[in-house]
């Protein structure tokens, strides 16, 4: 409290920052830094974004595998029904950087223009496509042969084919073609 000169000490006043504070004592505010509380919610919140990149990164590789699969059995798929609606042959040709589905016109294997469904595709970056019939392991088309390596005929029936989809050290998947054009998509452990 404050003494104001020449009331003769009857009339105390209060500063306004006293009154303000509500306090007589003002203590200057320390910076104390964190607590315990606010250290863990960081920590766990950090904790949550590094689970969430890592299955985002880990899974990526696998899944960009299984799209691959799956978006080839669609076509091939497609591309059978195709066959058996139009009555004419048609076939797919696979090599290092993807694959183009030509129909047989006369003697010719013709393909797909750009905007149809059955138009050449390009395989992910660093996907690797290895095709087997019949327990052989056979090599990729080049641009010297056009024949397709598998065809679907208009009978309904399919070439048999077993097709391993393989990118880094991810989960591989088969697609196996079965004669009577049925097919199946299966998860297989990578080799080491």
């Amino acid at each position: 409290m404050i003494r104001e000169p020449g009331i003769g000490g009857a009339g105390l006043r209060e500063p306004a920052a006293l009154r303000a504070s509500g306090s007589l004592f003002v203590r200057p505010r320390l910076s104390r830094g964190f607590t315990l509380i606010e250290l863990l919610v960081v920590v766990v919140i950090v904790g949550v974004l590094a689970a969430a990149l890592v299955i985002a990164i880990g899974g990526s590789a696998e899944r960009q595998v299984a799209n691959a699969a799956e978006r080839f059995q669609a076509l091939l798929g497609h591309a059978c029904s195709e066959a058996e609606l139009s009555g004419r042959e048609i076939g797919v040709r696979l090599d290092v950087d993807g694959y183009a589905f030509k129909r047989l016109d006369g003697d010719a294997w013709n393909a797909f223009p750009q905007g149809d469904e059955l138009r050449p595709r390009r395989w992910p970056a660093g996907l690797r496509a290895d095709l087997a019939r019949e327990g052989r392991l056979l090599d990729a088309a080049t641009p010297a042969t056009d024949a397709p390596q598998l065809v679907c005929f208009s009978s309904g029936e399919l070439t048999p084919f077993s097709l391993t989809f393989a990118l880094a050290e991810a989960p591989r998947y088969r697609l196996e073609g079965a004669d009577d054009g049925g097919l199946k998509i299966e998860r297989v452990a990578a080799s080491p």
